[in-house]
């Protein structure tokens, strides 16, 4: 009798931990795998620190830290569905992490005058670090390079602070802190990428709604809805069958390699300067060069018509990814090579013969460390930024003929001014300079051969 009632209360116990395992889609009784309570660690440690610190300076910081607070709960829960549920065929289970990710870097954007400035640009340019969960087979490395992003801003914040108040130059550590921490973790429990389970259900959108919040953490969002459709770029996205056709007309061009320049004029010998020095002394005509593609109809002023917003869009055709982001967060692309981009609010970092092509952009669009780049904008833009790159096709429209150009370390820029017929006029940016000391200042000029 003895060996029955042990059996029986065996059996109670096995159905008590499934009906568990059904109710609340984790592991049973509650508990949580050993890489989530590892996260746990995470937030408990450096992550409460940071918080901490962060509602003690106050202001800007402390909302900044409520929004990132937010952003590792969320991820939490999806570490909780991955312990218990098999890789899902789609990405709708990043989506909330992705939005929390764009909040906040759209709130640095937001408060660029605040005094704590360096200090919410330095959690905005590391903060898409959360995407660790995406990038296999090498997500450490990517936790890595973000972590260095934010090194340039909080080096300012730890010298303006170093001597003045020892609270910021903490805030710097710990935020510093759940990184490092953070790729130890990584290389621990998900060194290919994240470690989903081998069994169970597959997971879903309505898995993040069941998973269990940590103690004292933020209640879970709601779950997110179905993913947009994808935008018909065949018929220009969004109704402009002109823009379409145009779009893609520029993109087979772009794809047809060393043919491209079958087009191209022969110069003759007597028209070559170097073998003519008479054309020495001529004043250079102004070059034009190819036309972009552009709509039929004119474009209308900014302010006449409401900002037209596409669904948003990551997908790769073919050789060409197409980009589209209603967001005031940045489109990176790193180490692009022969690769079309059709974007929003761009950052374009070590890329080789790659081209952007944009609407309009409140903030900036960088090019940095790059290669025979070609960038053109179909609407306003008040700021480009050429760094370190050598070869650069800037196309500007009728509307971003105010924005300013600012280059550092560059060569072969060119800037492309539309004219009335269509076509565009190429103009040179000045590589080489002169500077002389006029007996107060240095006054520095651009000189005459420069181009």
């Amino acid at each position: 009798m003895a060996e029955l009632s042990s059996l029986v209360q065996r059996l109670e116990t096995a159905v008590s931990r499934l009906e568990a395992v059904s109710g609340t889609g984790g592991p049973a009784g509650g508990a949580v795998s050993a890489y989530v309570e590892a996260y746990d660690d995470i937030i408990s440690g450096p992550v409460a620190q940071y918080i901490s610190l962060s509602q003690n300076i106050g202001g800007d910081v402390k909302k900044h830290a409520d929004l990132m607070k937010e952003a590792f709960t969320c991820q939490r829960q999806l570490l909780v569905i991955a312990s218990s549920h098999q890789k899902p065929p789609d990405v709708s289970l990043l989506q909330p992490v992705s939005k929390l990710i764009n909040q906040v870097q759209a709130f640095r954007e937001q408060n660029r005058s605040s005094t704590f400035f360096n200090h919410l640009s330095a959690v905005s340019e590391s903060v898409p670090a959360f995407g660790w969960v995406a990038m296999a087979p090498k997500p450490c490395p990517y936790v890595k390079e973000m972590q260095d992003a934010a090194m340039f801003y909080t080096n300012r914040v730890l010298k303006d602070y170093k001597d003045k108040d020892k609270a910021h130059v903490d805030w710097v550590k710990a935020y510093q802190s759940i990184w490092t921490k953070m790729q130890d973790y990584i290389k621990e429990h998900h060194t290919t990428g994240l470690a989903w389970s081998k069994t169970g259900p597959i997971a879903s959108a309505s898995a993040s709604a069941s998973a269990p919040a940590p103690v004292g953490g933020c209640p879970p969002p709601p779950p997110p809805g179905p993913p947009p459709p994808p935008m018909d770029f065949s018929s220009g996205g969004g109704g402009d069958s002109d823009a379409g056709a145009s779009r893609n007309a520029l993109f087979a061009s772009i794809n047809k390699g060393s043919d491209i320049t079958k087009g191209l004029k022969h110069v003759s010998d007597d028209q070559k300067t170097h073998k003519n020095p008479s054309l020495r002394g001529q004043a250079a005509p102004v070059r034009t060069g190819p036309k972009p593609f552009s709509s039929a109809s004119p474009r209308p002023a900014a302010s006449a018509t409401p900002t037209r917003t596409l669904p948003p869009v990551l997908e790769l055709d073919g050789k060409k990814w197409k980009v589209v982001s209603n967001l005031l967060s940045r489109v990176y692309a790193f180490s692009s090579t022969n690769v079309p981009l059709f974007i929003l609010h761009p950052l374009s970092d070590n890329c080789k013969k790659m081209s952007l092509v944009f609407d309009d952009v409140v903030g900036i669009v960088e090019v940095i460390n790059c290669r025979d780049v070609k960038v053109q904008v179909m609407g306003k833009i008040p700021t480009i930024s050429i760094n370190k790159t050598d070869g650069c096709h800037v196309y500007l429209s009728k509307d971003s003929l105010s924005c300013e150009i600012i280059s550092a370390k560059s060569s072969e820029m060119n800037i492309l001014v539309p004219q009335k017929d269509g076509e565009f006029s190429e103009i040179p940016v000045p590589e080489q300079f002169k500077t002389v000391w006029d007996g107060k200042k240095l006054v520095t000029t651009a000189t005459e051969i420069a181009g």
